[in-house]
């Protein structure tokens, strides 16, 4: 009998297992139902989002917009940067099969349709980069997606990644005269493409506002924006600067898809967590490179090398600072 129960239990959580619409690493084999360790982790790949607690405008008494940096260089950081991925000659995605990084998890979920891209620039004027305002959604014609929108698969192909140099010679025929195409236009060889990896992302941009909410008497922070970041290469391959490559809205976009992928624990191995709640508890490091101001500037425009991770923390202090003096009497 207790054999049976046990048969029940496990056919009904690789049932589960077998309707995950992450599409992403799982660690059992659906056909024997052989489990790769002691029992079949489910906690994380099935649980469902804990929504935010609802706020009344009326509430909100003091709030701040803040935007900060996480640099994937830190130690503490790796959870966010491993494990990378790559592409082979044949243009096959390989990736790892027991855990993703959060870069893999936005590209696999920016092709089925689960995650919107919204460009960091206006599309009719390159030099307007207002894309933290989620205005310009990248987004494919009703009905079809990234597989059966060719537009919408070329468009999006510039920020996922990069063409190579076109070559300046077209294509000859075995005559070695100039291939054309029914137009009667010069055929010249297809570009080396180049897409983005994990090893590519640097660095993660967020865009929270801090509020403190009377109606439960708490200081509280909400993430409201995500952002790629890549190093910008020049023909020789020196590292010229850093580009956000694209915003994603993260209440509603990011939080459903981030709550069914585990980040790696360390310490302990039966304790992971899912990439919603590595943000929702704030395990990351970070530091602050725009607040909220009068003359819409970042810090670096006015504070350079470490005296701009001075007014970094001096940002993080008044924050701490207030809700302090809120429960002093």
């Amino acid at each position: 009998m207790k054999n049976l129960i046990v048969t029940v239990l496990l056919s009904i959580n690789l049932g589960v297992y077998a309707q995950i619409p992450s599409g992403g690493p799982v660690g059992v084999n659906n056909k024997t139902g052989v489990i790769d360790g002691v029992y079949l982790s489910t906690h994380i790949p099935t649980k469902r989002l804990i929504p935010y607690e609802h706020v009344r405008e009326a509430d909100v008494v003091w709030s701040k917009r803040i935007w900060r940096t996480i640099d994937l260089r830190e130690k503490i950081n790796r959870p966010l940067y491993y494990p990378l991925d790559e592409f082979d000659a044949a243009g096959g995605w390989a990736r790892n099969q027991s855990r993703w990084s959060l870069w893999t998890i936005i590209r696999q979920h920016i092709l089925t349709g689960d995650l919107t891209l919204y460009s960091n620039y206006n599309p009719a004027d390159f030099y307007v980069t207002d894309g933290d305002l989620f205005k310009y959604p990248i987004l494919p014609e009703p009905g079809k997606d990234y597989y059966s929108d060719p537009v919408y698969r070329e468009e999006l192909f510039n920020y996922l990644g990069k063409l190579g140099i076109r070559s300046e010679y077209p294509l000859q025929t075995k005559d070695g005269i100039d291939s054309t195409d029914a137009q009667g236009n010069i055929v010249y060889p297809s570009r080396d493409t180049t897409w983005y990896t994990s090893k590519d992302i640097v660095q993660y941009k967020l865009k929270e506002d801090w509020f403190f909410d009377k109606e439960r008497s708490v200081l509280d922070v909400r993430i409201i924006g995500l952002a790629p970041v890549k190093y910008e290469k020049d023909e020789q391959g020196n590292v010229s600067g850093t580009t956000i490559m694209f915003w994603l809205y993260f209440p509603t976009d990011c939080r459903y898809v981030f709550n069914n992928y585990f980040v790696y624990n360390e310490d302990n191995g039966s304790r992971w967590m899912s990439f919603d709640d590595f943000f929702m508890k704030r395990r990351f490091s970070s530091f602050i490179h725009k607040e909220g101001n009068v003359y819409d500037r970042s810090i670096d425009k006015y504070r350079v090398g470490v005296d701009a991770l001075m007014e970094s923390q001096k940002i993080t202090e008044e924050i701490r600072v207030l809700e302090h003096d809120v429960w002093s009497f």
